[in-house]
Parts: structure tokens; C-alpha cells; sequence
């Protein structure tokens, strides 16, 4: 019980110093997750739209296979990244392998199915509500996508929130395609682990402390804007 009240107080002793190590490697997660999250919202916010208002052959099939992707593990994501950037993979001459560009990609493929299928499904819902007033005003379905992206504009942002706490609690993918490199590489979850592996449990202790403040800030975020949107919903009741 002793070693771990010291571990706490030692942990707690870094972050208020400022220990340089330890917010490197939070403003790399920051960084890096932070990235990965703002490319996969732009990139799910057209995917999603575009199936939520189009209607097409296969579509059933796309939906079944962007589902499929939501529950890929992490660890999956990693290994298709790491054969694409590897020297003998299609990327390699990039050479991106073991760099926070490679960790950016694999975190964005992460996330991506997530963000178009959250998207698609507000949106979605929201076509079924409105659709037939868009239509009878003319609207066509970039249009209308447009339109009900921006009505649904505090529910995307939860959406986006989510993505970035999906993408920076990740270990497995940016792992394998980052090497978990001191001063490089290195990431909150990765660093846990390797940290707590070695022993070194005030600096461990001290990431996952500032890890969960990250995620409660993101929960109390998602939270207050899911309030407002339903205080904003009951007002045009």
C-alpha cells in the first residue's frame, strides 16, 4: 500500500512540475489523435452524408460491410497499415514507417467507419423527418445533405468528440505502425504500458491520470452538447 500512495504522490509531483517527458509524450497523443480524428470527420461527414441521401445498388451491402468495420480490431488496422508503409509495401518508398504520420493514418482508418456510420445514422433520421419538405422545396441531394448536416450540427459534433476518444485511448495500431519510440513515437497508452512493464509507475500513473481527465472531458462534453441539442429539439416542439 506504501509503494503505491508513493507511486500517487510521485505521479502527482510530475504533472505539477511539469515533468518534461511526460507532457511530451501527452502533447504527441494530442497531436497525433487530435489529426487522425479532424481528417476522419471530414472524410465521414461526406461518406456518411452520401449514403444517408443517396440511394443506389449495393447499398445494403455497404451498410453490412461499414458495420463489419466498426467492430475491426485495432491491432488488424495496425497490421494492413504497417504491409502498406513496410519497404516491401506499396507505400514504402514514403517512408513513413515508425513516424507520428504512420500513427495519423492508422488512427484515421480506426475511426473513420465510425464517424460515417454515426453520421449516416443522424443524418439518416433526420432525411426521414425532413426529406419530404426538402424534396417539395427543390432541394436537391447535395442540397439537402448540406442542409441537414447543418441542423444536426451539435450531434455531428458529439460525433467527432467520440471519434477523438476512440482514437487516443487506441494502443494496438499505433503500436505497431509507430514502434513506440522514446521522444517519437511514444503516446500516452503506449507509454503506459511500457512504462508499467519496466516499473515506472509514477510516470505510467501520471499519463493515465491525465488520459482520463482527457476522456471525462470528452464525456462531460458529449453530455452537455446532447442537453442542448434536446433543450434545442423541445423548443421548436
Amino acid at each position: 500500500m506504501n509503494a503505491l500512495a508513493d507511486s500517487v504522490v510521485q505521479a502527482l509531483a510530475l504533472l505539477s512540475s511539469f515533468d518534461p517527458r511526460l507532457w511530451n509524450i501527452v502533447m504527441l497523443s494530442l497531436q497525433v489523435s487530435g489529426t487522425a480524428s479532424l481528417i476522419a470527420m471530414g472524410l465521414g461527414l461526406a461518406l456518411g452524408a452520401w449514403i444517408a441521401v443517396s440511394r443506389f445498388p449495393g447499398r445494403a451491402a455497404v451498410l453490412v460491410l461499414l458495420n463489419t468495420f466498426l467492430a475491426l480490431p485495432a491491432v488488424v488496422v495496425g497490421l494492413v497499415v504497417y504491409l502498406l508503409l513496410s519497404r516491401a509495401g506499396p507505400l514504402g518508398p514514403l517512408g513513413l514507417l515508425f513516424t507520428p504520420a504512420a500513427m495519423v493514418v492508422a488512427q484515421t482508418l480506426l475511426v473513420l467507419p465510425i464517424v460515417t456510420a454515426l453520421v449516416r445514422q443522424h443524418l439518416e433520421a433526420a432525411m426521414n423527418d425532413h426529406g419530404e419538405q426538402l424534396r417539395s422545396l427543390g432541394a436537391g441531394r447535395l442540397c439537402s445533405a448540406l442542409i441537414l448536416a447543418w441542423d444536426e450540427r451539435a450531434a455531428l459534433a458529439t460525433v467527432g468528440l467520440a471519434a477523438f476518444g476512440r482514437a487516443i485511448a487506441e494502443v494496438g495500431a499505433v503500436m505497431i505502425v509507430g514502434g513506440n519510440i522514446d521522444g517519437v513515437t511514444r503516446v500516452m497508452t503506449t507509454a503506459i504500458a511500457l512504462e508499467t512493464s519496466k516499473g515506472d509507475l509514477p510516470l505510467a500513473l501520471g499519463l493515465g491520470l491525465v488520459l482520463l481527465t482527457v476522456v471525462l472531458a470528452l464525456n462531460v462534453l458529449i453530455a452537455a452538447m446532447r442537453q442542448w441539442h434536446e433543450r434545442k429539439d423541445e423548443s421548436y416542439a
